[in-house]
């Protein structure tokens, strides 16, 4: 029995297939926005790339490509829709129209999985952005060093556009030397001596860069000792904590990056939903168009249908399909295939008497 039985009559299957054609043309735009929402994220990851420790451009890539092919393969669908008004120039289309079902099917699975990997992403975004931001706030101080002497302007930036300060907060600058050896003064003992007092030699401090001040806060920042009570007046780290971003920048570019992705997800899905509404107006049109040749008269009613059996019937008989084909590349393991065979008994000779 078919599955989502329709009649359809000449008037509607004409109507159904200049709709189908609008919808298609349709599609190709949505095509063109899924590749624009891939080549956007790509720019958003690119601009912060050296503050990530892997390459993690798996989801735009997969957009750029799907809305590739949506174009083409929707372009397509609206010529094959158009066509199908005519019985005579269906026919030019019988036997791609159903492989043509199949591909678009298979898009559709890959626009669901594009929607989907926007909304896992969160935890290799973050795992990465743990390692790309502890490594640039090590090599802040290396501004003489080639290929790191930019580090420090994309750190401060990102500080101050995000209003951030440190990997998870502020206190994670007071395990770095951010200060370069060549600005500190090595006659002064007291560097000297917070040198000596580090196993590793680094010279490290309660401070943090310029660009961590709180621009909102009601008293002139202060970075250079930022836990001593004493060096400064009418002070209390634990209370004044506002001098400083709280935030770490890992969690505010996680929430950046996160809801530019929910968003596109948001948008994919429903890309992915008309998609699938094309598909299954295509797969009517098709059953639609072929059960009229049968009939040979192109006035008459024809039916559609999703699946022309039921799904279990539909899940056997492709199983079968598959059993079978199979069963053509298996190979004959019997130790005794080669060996003559026994059963039919040689047939004696007649003996001929000769008359002499």
């Amino acid at each position: 029995m078919a599955v989502l039985k329709v009649t359809f009559t000449k008037s509607t299957r004409g109507k159904l297939a200049q709709m189908l054609w609008v919808l298609n043309w349709i599609s190709v735009l949505t095509g063109i926005i899924l590749f624009s929402l891939g080549l956007f994220l790509k720019v958003e990851i690119q601009k912060r790339k050296e503050l990530m420790s892997t390459d993690i451009h798996s989801v735009p890539n997969m957009l750029i490509a799907t809305g590739l092919v949506a174009c083409a393969i929707n372009f397509l669908g609206g010529k094959i829709c158009y066509d199908c008004v005519d019985t005579t120039k269906f026919l030019r289309w019988k036997l791609l129209i159903l492989p043509y079902i199949v591909c678009t099917f298979l898009f559709t699975f890959c626009v669901l999985m594009g929607a989907l990997m926007c909304y896992s992403m969160h935890n290799e975004l973050e795992e990465s952005l743990l390692v790309g931001l502890r490594n640039a706030m090590l090599y802040y101080k290396d501004t003489g060093t080639p290929g790191r002497c930019y580090l420090k302007q994309t750190v401060d930036l990102l500080q101050i556009q995000f209003q951030c300060c440190g990997n998870a907060g502020f206190r994670d600058w007071f395990h770095v030397q951010w200060i370069s050896n060549r600005w500190l003064d090595m006659t002064d003992s007291k560097v000297t001596d917070r040198l000596r007092s580090n196993v590793e030699g680094r010279y490290l401090m309660d401070g943090v860069p310029f660009s961590c001040c709180n621009t909102y806060s009601p008293r002139p920042c202060i970075q250079t000792q930022v836990t001593n009570n004493s060096a400064h007046f009418n002070y209390d780290w634990k209370t004044e904590e506002r001098n400083l971003w709280l935030r770490g920048c890992r969690q505010a570019l996680v929430d950046h990056y996160t809801n530019i992705m929910q968003s596109i997800g948001f948008v994919v899905l429903i890309i992915w939903l008309f998609e699938l509404w094309v598909l299954t107006g295509v797969r009517y049109l098709q059953t639609a168009m072929e059960n009229l040749l049968r009939y040979g008269d192109p006035d008459l009613e024809s039916d559609g249908w999703l699946l022309e059996n039921s799904i279990a019937e539909t899940a056997r008989s492709n199983f079968q399909i598959i059993k079978n084909l199979g069963k053509c590349y298996q190979v004959d393991d019997d130790p005794n295939i080669d060996v003559p065979s026994t059963a039919q008994q040689a047939v004696p000779a007649r003996q001929i008497t000769v008359s002499t």
